[in-house]
């Protein structure tokens, strides 16, 4: 008897091209787990009542491994049945939640907007659930954005549990890097109170950002690219400018981990 899917459905907004940041992050960064693979499976999870996220992300991790097939994963069997008709090599579309109900566990879990209605005590049990379905080298990315993916924060997480914590915006879009503060993932977004590591970190931040308002006249890229080279002086930023030039910044989770995790 097949297990009862774990999970609640989501509200399902979704938008083309809202998960881009995410998934060019992905691409980049885990495209040499994906190349290792024996078999190079992606899910994303909760991709919502319309397929596009799917689509978008087989497209780009193609780009770094043309093996790559996707899973769609949605708890709402509705959900599921509209999106049949996009299957095709590839990328298929199955019902199920946080129990991730396919036959070989997945190199990448994508879970992006899913966690927001959910409580924060919630979090922990539901990453370890995720966690122990990846594969060997396996990556699970949980993050937020807006509507129309303009911002975007996000957790990666090996088997053995948080790495980092990565920051994504358009930049002409961006008044001062707290801006984000709205998109924090659901582990973070109540900790952005004075006292907490997140929010000494956009703190920060906004500072950097301010001291290097001189470069705001080549541009927003290259004032981010300085405001965030400032910052790496003092909280351990993880990348370098190839990935600043997209508008990100990447920083080791155990620096903005909770103070009471």
């Amino acid at each position: 008897m097949r297990q009862r899917p774990i999970g609640t459905a989501t509200r399902g907004t979704t938008n083309p091209n809202r998960l881009r940041r995410m998934d060019r992050w992905i691409a980049a960064v885990h495209g040499p787990a994906l190349r290792r693979a024996e078999t190079p499976v992606a899910v994303d999870l909760g991709y919502g009542a319309a397929p596009w996220t799917a689509v978008e992300l087989l497209a780009r991790l193609r780009t770094a491994e043309p093996r790559t097939a996707v899973a769609g994963i949605e708890i709402d069997p509705e959900r599921v049945a509209a999106a049949k008709p996009y299957e095709r090599e590839g990328l298929t579309f199955v019902h199920g939640g946080f129990e991730i109900p396919l036959a070989v566990r997945p190199v990448l879990i994508r879970a992006a907007n899913v966690l927001r209605q959910y409580d924060e005590d919630q979090v922990a049990e539901v990453w370890a659930r995720l966690r122990s379905r990846l594969a060997p080298g396996g990556l699970l990315v949980e993050g937020t954005c807006d509507e129309i993916g303009r911002r975007h924060v996000w957790v990666a997480l090996g088997p053995e549990g948080p790495r980092t914590v990565t920051f994504a915006t358009r930049l002409g879009s961006l008044e001062r890097p707290s801006d984000l503060a709205e998109r924090l993932p659901k582990a973070l977004i109540h900790r952005n109170v004075p006292g907490e590591p997140v929010h000494a970190f956009l703190r920060d931040f906004d500072r950097a950002w301010a001291a290097a308002s001189p470069y705001a006249s080549l541009g927003a890229r290259q004032r981010w690219i300085a405001a965030v080279r400032a910052l790496s002086a003092h909280w351990p930023v993880t990348d370098g400018v190839r990935r600043w030039r997209q508008g990100e910044v990447t920083v080791a989770w155990d620096a903005l981990r909770p103070d009471d995790r």
